[in-house]
């Protein structure tokens, strides 16, 4: 039985075990994304952008903080009530001290990165809200980290989550996203159960095509640092949307 995206009751997302399995340290995988992601937000100019959106942020912080030197604004959308409640505490309180190393490997490659994580932070609002329902058009560059890949069990319905995840920027707009490659259902902690869709570049590729005018795919190879839930690696993705 494949289960879709409302079937799944995200307000139990167990936000404690997933950021003691995969963010209390910086693992290889985690570098070789912020290297990718840097490498491009370098290509844009300071402040460029007027609003970006983190599309289903989930507990991650460190993409709310790359964002930062290229957005003036950065609404970070979230449905989850466990998530939603660790990023204002985040942002309220300052960030925990496991992000430092992530914030400092990013700055290292993009200098205009803000001199700490809190300050990175400092232009980061929470949204809670569904993503489906986020307005077309509405911002300048949206990023996304393992959210429709890890949303369902359905192929259709991953797909209409990176559409609307296209669509979400304005014609022109930019599009900054990592996927679990071939990520299937899995465990996080002693019991908890959550959906995967197990896609790889072929398939990113196949999806985003018809979405944007630019588009770049890459990979890189499992972590063995990791918890092995069953992937094999991640798909990285920087676009641009057609211009009107």
């Amino acid at each position: 039985m494949t289960t879709r995206n409302d079937e799944v009751d995200w307000d139990s997302w167990p936000v404690e075990d997933y950021l003691s399995e995969n963010y209390r340290e910086l693992h290889p995988s985690d570098a070789a994304v912020i290297a990718h992601h840097c490498a491009f937000y370098r290509t844009l100019p300071t402040d460029g952008v007027a609003r970006s959106v983190e599309f289903g942020a989930g507990p991650n912080l460190y993409p709310l903080m790359l964002a930062a030197p290229v957005s003036r604004r950065i609404d970070a959308v979230e449905a989850g009530t466990a998530n939603v409640a660790y990023l204002e505490r985040q942002l309220a309180q300052g960030p925990d001290g496991s992000w430092r190393p992530f914030h400092a490997l990013g700055r290292r490659l993009d200098p205009r990165l803000p001199a700490s994580p809190r300050a990175a932070l400092k232009r980061v609002r929470v949204v809670r809200g569904d993503v489906r329902d986020l307005r077309p058009g509405r911002y300048g560059l949206a990023s996304m980290h393992f959210v429709a890949e890890g949303a369902t069990e359905d192929f259709a319905e991953f797909g209409e989550f990176c559409r609307l995840f296209a669509r979400s920027v304005v014609p022109g707009g930019y599009l900054v996203a990592a996927f679990m490659e071939n990520m299937p259902t899995y465990r996080i902690g002693p019991v908890s159960r959550w959906p995967g869709c197990p896609v790889g570049p072929q398939t990113v590729r196949e999806v985003f095509t018809p979405l944007t005018a630019e588009l770049d795919v890459t990979r890189i190879d499992a972590d063995p640092t990791l918890p092995d839930y069953g992937d094999t690696g991640m798909v990285l993705l920087t676009a641009r949307t057609p211009s009107p």
